[in-house]
């Protein structure tokens, strides 16, 4: 069984094409049956987030057929292969260690990515698409996150897609402290935008969300007005800057609302932040004359002094990761060593108890026991060197100098005289 990490993210692909191959909410559970159902597939984890979506898959030959299988989900001509990354086995760990400590985020060292790696993680097993080795995986990715956080600098004033999206305006002309702010969503990334706003001394904070429940608890705690999504087009023209991120499949804001504000607005600018993948701002938005409009990979600029500032830490956090992917294929390759064994002693077992019934069928039948002891060692010798004995004919054939290597080893020609009194071999 190989590990296969595969997938697209902020680097590789825009968001246009990120947004084709995003899932959120009642997408995920569905996403891992199909995917668990791939006949390459044994073990499965499905990683979705605003700057990425990865599948982590235990098969054989898993890779192609998940790459396929994301390809019919966009759903369009564009040839997704072209934008997706293929890492195995140990290139596979270290992707997702670098993922899990924030090593490979827009934002270098955020935070938020731990935990939407542990939800992917949740998911996955309470839905019974995980195996032991993704579940072993996961848990070493979690403790070599903590780790680099820990041990390293790159946690250190915790930079956000969210609050690198303030900064952004900060830096435009529509400064917080001047602005209305309207914000759409009540999710954990709008809940860091409104936390940053305050510390910027927003003027005033309004807050949309479908549950208006959920947009009154995050306006009392920030001292903003709560909206009802269907409030949107009485309230848009008030809003000088717009933050959003909802889990909507479907643009929350389309042209003609956007147009009718600028009309109330006498067409002073807006500047509109879409922190959202799928994209909660229609991309046709960004035609018309007074708006600015930015998606997450527009953030890209905003982050690079953050970027350069880590730099020390990020290399000391690889260092880390390094050691744990080290660790954990040693690991991985001992377990496998013994399920190796296990499998061959159970190979074994199940030919011994078929010998052993024939033998015992014979004897009752009356056979004489030194006939049937000989027709037993006859019978067992035979059925257990058959594959062996084929493997290495074939490897001789083949010139396979590895392989005739490691049965010299297996099978010497003076086996050492303590073998009947060797210690017990592990139990399965």
């Amino acid at each position: 069984m190989t590990l296969v990490a595969l997938g697209l993210n902020h680097q590789t692909a825009p968001v246009a094409l990120r947004e084709r191959v995003a899932f959120a909410g009642d997408a995920f559970a569905p996403a891992l049956t199909a995917l668990r159902a791939l006949p390459q597939v044994e073990e499965v984890v499905l990683l979705s987030t605003c700057n990425r979506t990865e599948v982590y898959a235990v098969g054989e030959d898993a890779a192609p057929a998940v790459a396929e299988w994301l390809a019919t989900h966009a759903a369009e001509s564009t040839d997704l292969h072209a934008y997706l990354y293929r890492h195995h086995e140990g290139d596979a760990a270290r992707h997702l260690f670098r993922v899990a400590a924030g090593l490979d985020s827009l934002v270098l060292g955020e935070p938020q990515i731990l935990g939407q790696v542990k939800d992917a993680w949740s998911l996955a097993r309470g839905s019974g698409a995980m195996g032991p080795q993704l579940d072993r995986l996961f848990q070493q990715a979690f403790a070599t996150a903590k780790r680099a956080r820990t041990d390293t600098a790159i946690g250190a004033n915790p930079v956000s897609v969210a609050s690198a999206a303030v900064k952004l305006a900060r830096d435009s002309f529509a400064r917080p402290q001047d602005s209305t702010v309207l914000l759409i969503g009540a999710g954990e990334t709008i809940e860091l935008a409104a936390r940053h706003l305050v510390q910027a001394n927003v003027r005033r904070l309004l807050i949309a969300n479908r549950t208006l429940a959920h947009a009154q608890a995050l306006a009392t705690m920030h001292g903003g007005y709560a909206l009802a999504l269907d409030e949107l087009d009485r309230h848009l023209a008030e809003a000088d800057i717009v933050f959003s991120a909802t889990a909507s499949q479907q643009p929350i804001l389309h042209r003609p609302q956007v147009e009718a504000a600028l009309v109330a607005r006498k067409h002073r600018p807006m500047l509109l932040v879409d922190l959202a993948v799928p994209r909660d701002i229609a991309a046709d938005i960004a035609e018309l004359r007074d708006v600015f409009v930015y998606t997450v990979d527009d953030l890209q600029r905003a982050v690079e002094d953050n970027r350069r500032s880590r730099k020390d830490a990020a290399e000391a956090a690889e260092a880390i990761i390094d050691l744990q992917v080290a660790r954990y294929m040693e690991v991985a390759g001992a377990t496998m060593g013994m399920d190796g064994v296990r499998a061959v002693r159970a190979h074994g077992q199940r030919l011994q108890q078929d010998a052993l019934m024939r033998a015992r069928q014979q004897l009752a039948a009356g056979q004489p026991a030194d006939a049937v002891l000989d027709q037993l060692a006859h019978t067992l010798t035979n059925r257990l060197l058959h594959a062996p004995t084929v493997a290495v004919r074939d490897a001789a054939l083949r010139g396979d100098a590895e392989l005739l290597r490691a049965a010299a080893r297996m099978f010497p020609d003076h086996p050492d005289s303590s073998d009947d009194a060797a210690e017990p071999a592990p139990q399965a």
